[in-house]
């Protein structure tokens, strides 16, 4: 897109933005703060970004502060140290919480993303990719315990790849280096997230060859999460930062790639329209984006089968210890109810004409 198009697409987001903030909280009310947390800048959060700059989420009259902390541990952290109010962040850390023995134990209840939202970039370029061509190559891995580390494990496993012997693993940079130090000559593969994997494509540092998420099958990859302390005093708080949440999951299910793209650009200022549609494009293609806030028993049991691969999972745990499906189901409910309403009411305006003389031609 020419700079001049851009420009005025971005006005347009600002400019709906300000348009629904302006009538957003009823009168009277209060717009209610919520500091989020995310563990990344990506576009594999595009639902998250969309109810912010569509204003879902000022709708139900919040205020969400959003804060980018890099790695899960540190947004982990930021959540226990009450930093932060909700955090989105992989649900392996809030089990990783339960392990140690939180007293005030850290639950998941509405999922953003159904699959790993990496792929597996190979600096030179292949015709054929074959996984048996990483072995003996360095790759430039995450952080050990981390949910992309872990995927990529259990995917290199189902290829029959022992992930610490057959490869010269690198894992000693921070989860915010690893692209720049991609980008600088390190490693001969590594996992990307997008939109930087579309980046380094069409700077020609290599190519996508496969997708971690495709390989590692349907999990909460990411999901938001709240201390049980903060969900039981903020029930309502939590409700409606939900019904956000799945009102954007059903705009991202019913709009273009190109629509997204436009609607997220604010977030992604230094990026090229045409990489965003891209990157959204490919995540839309695999079903990465969650299509309502729901964890459901099938995805939980796939994380902790991929902890477990990994050496992660000191023993299992119950979907309903950790996991609250309560605030996903009524916002899906207030949803349904919702259309019923308006299509009821649709149903009687056109019954209503349908029985009205007008005056015109029978």
């Amino acid at each position: 897109m020419k700079t001049g198009a851009r420009c005025k697409a971005v006005v347009a987001a600002a400019l709906l933005g300000l348009l629904l903030l302006s009538g957003c909280a009823p009168k009277g009310e209060q717009m209610i703060e919520i500091r989020l947390g995310e563990v990344a800048r990506t576009v594999f959060y595009a639902p998250q970004y969309v109810a912010l700059s569509q204003g879902m989420f000022a709708q139900e009259g919040l205020d969400v502060q959003l804060a980018t902390i890099p790695g899960g541990d540190k947004a982990m952290t930021a959540l226990l140290s009450n930093q932060a109010d909700i955090a989105l962040i992989g649900a392996e850390t809030s089990i990783y919480v339960y392990q140690q023995g939180a007293e005030d134990p850290v639950i998941n209840f509405a999922q953003l993303t159904q699959k790993d939202g990496t792929f597996l970039f190979a600096r030179q370029t292949q015709d054929n990719f074959d996984w048996e061509k990483l072995k003996k190559q360095n790759f430039l891995g995450q952080r050990k315990g981390g949910m992309p580390q872990m995927s990529l494990e259990f995917s290199l496993r189902k290829h029959g790849i022992d992930p610490h012997q057959d490869l010269k693993l690198i894992q000693n940079i921070d989860f915010a280096n690893v692209a720049s130090a991609f980008g600088s000559g390190t490693g001969d593969y590594v996992q990307l997230f997008e939109p930087q994997a579309s980046i380094f494509e069409k700077a020609g540092r290599g190519r996508v060859v496969a997708s971690i998420g495709v390989e590692s099958g349907e999990l909460p990859y990411t999901v938001y999460m709240a201390k049980q302390s903060y969900l039981n005093t903020n029930a309502a708080t939590a409700q409606k930062f939900t019904n956000a949440v799945y009102q954007a999951q059903h705009w991202i299910a019913t709009h273009s790639p190109e629509q997204i793209a436009e609607a997220i650009t604010p977030y992604f200022k230094d990026t090229d329209l045409a990489i965003l549609t891209s990157s959204i494009e490919r995540y839309k293609e695999q079903g990465t984006y969650a299509l309502n806030p729901i964890i459901e028993e099938k995805e939980w049991q796939n994380l902790q089968d991929i902890m477990a691969s990994a050496g992660e999972l000191k023993s299992p745990v119950a979907l309903d210890k950790l996991v609250n499906t309560s605030f996903a189901q009524q916002a899906i409910s207030a949803d349904s109810a919702g259309n019923s309403d308006s299509s009821a009411k649709a149903s009687k305006t056109e019954a209503t004409g349908a029985g009205t003389d007008t005056g015109g031609p029978p």
